[in-house]
């Protein structure tokens, strides 16, 4: 007969082996100041974000960040290394960022009716549909058109780049293992290019590449950088350091200051460029409802940012942020916890939001049960309509 006290002693005999682990990761203590804000005012849920409509079902895994062209065509990259064009309603591969191999699926493949259907997309992609395949293929984040009606582009895995739209001509302007001031590049994520050409990119971690940023989040250290890259002199330098995972970012409209989402900290903050406070850092908004994504201005003037994830009431989320000071515990989760399983817990809640030159949240738009889309990574506004893009959901969304 097994022993009355036999099973508490297994029990302090599998925490204390599991105490002894290594860890995955090597957290540093972040406390939320409030708790997530009330969903109330301009954040009262509505489901505004529901008369939106899946367009390239099947065909786009990801499409991240989007720029668009004089004539009307809009640019994006997915989650499997390639660049693509849609003008109008068609679908133009441009390039693969990466490695052309079969683990990555062509894009004739993609195109096939057989890989039209987002219900069995996972079943029928292969390697991509996998992380590990993204530092063999690629994975472009922020694009933008240059003055020269080139794409700039920040692969995530392999640097900064200029692509012909035309004939998918890649140059690489910076490697990821070159980078900056004598530090790679681990994770670049973010794109700007001021009106005299100068490029702005973040590298949102000096440690995690993306295919680990969920490790990054919890991890809430202090490693992102803020960066700039001239095209004229070929020379690129640290604009800000110490950031927490430097993510999407935008210029004012008189390129004074730039935003900076933190998105592991649910924050944005202000670097100012020129003018009396040049070289500045402050606080533009704090406490999101979730995790900041992209940063695009409308032709209102308003911001808008994309919530990749909410701190509405959810296990994983509130679960994080009462996590923030207690690093120990999120060393034991992780040697426990395999990275893949923390997406059970997120809540498919569509969000994103637009926030005035003040700081202030002026309207937000939801989609509550993700019945059309959620992981919002950029609102982009092209010829009337509205694209929403996402971080690795088998769409994009259009509002008209």
């Amino acid at each position: 007969m097994f022993p009355a006290w036999g099973f508490p002693v297994a029990v302090i005999a599998t925490f204390t082996s599991i105490y002894f682990l290594p860890s995955p990761i090597d957290p540093e203590p972040f406390t939320f100041e409030k708790p997530p804000p009330a969903l109330v005012g301009s954040l009262q849920v509505n489901k505004k974000l529901q008369s939106g409509q899946r367009i390239f079902t099947g065909q786009l895994k990801g499409p991240e960040s989007f720029t668009a062209d004089d004539e009307g065509n809009l640019y994006t990259g997915t989650v499997d290394g390639k660049l693509w064009m849609i003008s109008g309603d068609q679908l133009h591969f441009i390039t693969q960022m990466g490695q052309n191999r079969p683990e990555c699926v062509s894009p004739e493949e993609y195109l096939q009716d057989s890989y039209v259907t987002c219900g069995t997309w996972d079943s029928q992609l292969k390697g991509s549909r996998t992380p590990d395949y993204e530092p063999v293929c690629g994975r472009p984040h922020g694009v933008r058109m240059d003055q020269d009606g080139n794409l700039i582009v920040v692969d995530s895995y392999f640097g900064l780049y200029k692509v012909n739209p035309r004939t998918g001509e890649k140059t690489l302007l910076l490697s990821s293992e070159q980078g900056v001031d004598g530090i790679p590049f681990k994770f670049l994520n973010g794109l700007e290019i001021s009106k005299n050409n100068l490029i702005y990119f973040t590298d949102s971690s000096s440690k995690w590449e993306r295919r680990h940023h969920k490790y990054e989040v919890i991890e809430t250290n202090h490693l992102g950088r803020l960066l700039t890259y001239d095209p004229v002199t070929r020379t690129a330098r640290t604009v800000l350091s110490g950031l927490y995972m430097a993510n999407g970012i935008t210029l004012s409209p008189y390129e004074d200051y730039i935003l900076i989402a933190e998105t592991s900290v649910c924050r944005i903050i202000r670097y100012w460029v020129s003018g009396v406070n040049a070289g500045e850092k402050e606080v533009f908004v704090d406490n999101l409802p979730g995790y900041p994504d992209n940063i695009r201005l409308s032709n209102k003037g308003l911001y808008r940012v994309g919530i990749s994830t909410t701190r509405f009431p959810s296990f994983f989320s509130p679960f994080l942020d009462a996590l923030g000071p207690y690093p120990f515990l999120k060393r034991f989760i992780a040697k426990v916890t395999p990275l893949s399983f923390y997406s059970i817990f997120l809540h498919k809640h569509g969000l994103y939001l637009e926030i005035n030159d003040k700081g202030d949240i002026v309207e937000s738009f939801h989609d509550p049960d993700g019945s059309v889309t959620w992981t919002i990574s950029d609102v982009f506004e092209h010829n009337g309509k509205v694209y929403l893009g996402n971080t690795e959901l088998p769409f994009l969304v259009m509002i008209q």
